[in-house]
C-alpha cells in the first residue's frame, strides 16, 4: 500500500481542487459531515494544531487530526485523539480510496499522493465517530486539497515568505492564498500582522466572517515569562480575562504567539459548536492541562540521549526563513551555542537565508540530503555556508552517516541540532527511534 502511494510522488506538488472534488464525489463526499477547524499558515500551523486538539482532549472531545507532513510512518496523517490509525485501518482507508482514485484518472489525470490521502483522512475520520476534527493545511490554502473541507471554523497562523514559487513573491499574495480558506459563514482566527494581514481582513469582510485576531495588543496575546527544556510558561490573555502562569509543553518562545492563536481557535470551536446545536465548553483545568501536556514531533523536540557518551537530539524542521529565525532565537533561550548541526533542505528553499540566521548560533554544520531527487546536494549547502561567512563545515552522503559524525564532532554531552528541512527530520526520527514506515 505505502509502495502504491510513493509511485504517486510524495513529494510533488500539483495544485487545484478539481481531482479532489471529483475524488470526494466519487465516495459520497464523507467530507460533508465534518467540523471543526481548518488550520493554514506559513509557521506554525502543526503546533496550533497540536496544541488545539491536546486542549479539546482534556475537555473530554474525540478529535481527529491530518498532521502534514508525516515524519516516519504514513500513518501519522490520520490520527484519532493524537494516535495514528492503526496499519489495518490505514491500509483499508487507502484501498477504498484506490479505485476511485483509477476513475478519475481516467477523467482527469491521476491524483496526486496528498489528494489521495487526504480524501483517505477524510474518509476515515467520518467513520470514527469524532466531536471534531483539525485539519492542517498542505501548502498556501486556495488551490490545496483540504480547502475542499468547510468545517466551519478557518484560521490562518501567520504569513511570512515561503514556497513563493506557487504562492508569490509578496506577503500580500501569500497572504490572499491562505486567506482563501475563510468561507461564507466560516468564524476566522489569524495571528498574522503587516502586509499579509491586509488580504485576510479584506477576506473575512467579503465573505461576512467574524475575525478573532491574536497577537500584541490583540483580545488574544501571550506574554512570554520564561523559556526552558522543559516548555514555556505565558500570561495568556483573552476576552474572557488573563491566566497568569500557564506552561506549554512545546520548546521556543515563539510557542507564545501559537498558543494565542490556538486559543482564539478554540474559542470560534466553541462558539461555532454552539449554534450548530452542539456546545460544549472548556473551562481553565482543561485549557491548562491541555496546553501543558502538549506534544508536537520533530519540532523543537528534544530526544533523549542514547548512551552514557551521546548527547541529547534536538529536531526541529526550520524548513524557512522565518522557522530557521525562530530555531535560532529557540537555541540562544536554551543557551544551546555552537553545538553540532546536521543540515539539508529541499531545492525549493532558499538554503542561504536559512543558513544565515543560523550562522548567528555558531553551529557547526553537517549537511546532508535525503534520499530524493528534490533534495538539494550537500556541496551545494556547504557552498552557500561559506558564500555567508561560516566557519568549517562538512558533508555526508545520507542522513545517519551525517548523524553519526555530527554526534562525533559533540563536546560535554552537548546536543546535535537537526534542521532545515521535515524530511531531513524524519528520516533521522526514524533512525533513532526505529519507527516503521
Amino acid at each position: 500500500m505505502v509502495a502504491e502511494l510513493q509511485s504517486r510522488g510524495r513529494f510533488g506538488v500539483s495544485l487545484g481542487l478539481e481531482r479532489i472534488a471529483r475524488l470526494l464525489d466519487e465516495l459520497g463526499h464523507p467530507e460533508a459531515g465534518l467540523r471543526g477547524a481548518l488550520v493554514a499558515g506559513t509557521n506554525g500551523k502543526g503546533s496550533v494544531v497540536a496544541m488545539v486538539r491536546s486542549v479539546l482532549q482534556a475537555a473530554g472531545l474525540h478529535v481527529g487530526t491530518m498532521p502534514k507532513p508525516h515524519l516516519v510512518s504514513y500513518r501519522e496523517r490520520i490520527a484519532v485523539d493524537g494516535v495514528p490509525v492503526s496499519r489495518e485501518r490505514f491500509a483499508a482507508a487507502v484501498a477504498q480510496i484506490l479505485p476511485a482514485a483509477d476513475a478519475v484518472a481516467a477523467a482527469l489525470g491521476p491524483p496526486t499522493e496528498f489528494e489521495t490521502l487526504t480524501a483517505a483522512a477524510f474518509a476515515e475520520l467520518a467513520r470514527s465517530d469524532l466531536d471534531l476534527v483539525v485539519v492542517e493545511v498542505g501548502l498556501g490554502g486556495r488551490l490545496d486539497a483540504t480547502n475542499i473541507l468547510d468545517p466551519g471554523v478557518a484560521v490562518i497562523t501567520n504569513v511570512a515568505h515561503d514556497h513563493e514559487r506557487y504562492l508569490g513573491p509578496t506577503l500580500a499574495r501569500i497572504g490572499a492564498e491562505k486567506a482563501a480558506i475563510v468561507k461564507a459563514g466560516s468564524l476566522a482566527v489569524t495571528g498574522a500582522r503587516g502586509r499579509g494581514l491586509a488580504p485576510i481582513l479584506e477576506r473575512c469582510a467579503a465573505v461576512g466572517a467574524p475575525l478573532r485576531r491574536a497577537g500584541g495588543r490583540q483580545a488574544y496575546r501571550a506574554t512570554l515569562r520564561d523559556a526552558g527544556w522543559d516548555g514555556i510558561d505565558i500570561d495568556l490573555a483573552t476576552p474572557a480575562g488573563t491566566l497568569a502562569e500557564v506552561r506549554v509543553g512545546l520548546l521556543g518562545g515563539h510557542q507564545a504567539a501559537n498558543a494565542a492563536v490556538a486559543a482564539a481557535t478554540l474559542d470560534a470551536l466553541q462558539e461555532d459548536s454552539a449554534r450548530r446545536g452542539t456546545p460544549f465548553r472548556i473551562g481553565e483545568a482543561a485549557l491548562r492541562e491541555g496546553l501543558a501536556g502538549v506534544r508536537w514531533p520533530g519540532r523543537l523536540e528534544r530526544l533523549p540521549a542514547a548512551g552514557p557518551r551521546a548527547g541529547a537530539v534536538l529536531l526541529d524542521g526550520a524548513h524557512n526563513p522565518a522557522g530557521a529565525a525562530a530555531l535560532a532565537r529557540a537555541l540562544r533561550e536554551l543557551r544551546v551555542r555552537g553545538a553540532p548541526l546536521v543540515f539539508g533542505a529541499m531545492r525549493d528553499k532558499p538554503a542561504r537565508r536559512m543558513l544565515r540566521h543560523l550562522a548567528g548560533a555558531g553551529l557547526r554544520p553537517v549537511f546532508t540530503a535525503v534520499d530524493d531527487p528534490h533534495a538539494r546536494p550537500p556541496e551545494q549547502l556547504l557552498a552557500a555556508w561559506r558564500a555567508i561567512g561560516g566557519a568549517g563545515g562538512g558533508v555526508a552522503p545520507d542522513p545517519a552517516t551525517a548523524l553519526e559524525r555530527a554526534r562525533a564532532m559533540a563536546r560535554g554531552g552537548e546536543p546535535v541540532v537537526v534542521a532545515g528541512s521535515l524530511y531531513l527530520v524524519g528520516a533521522v526520527r526514524g533512525l533513532l527511534l526505529g519507527e516503521e514506515v
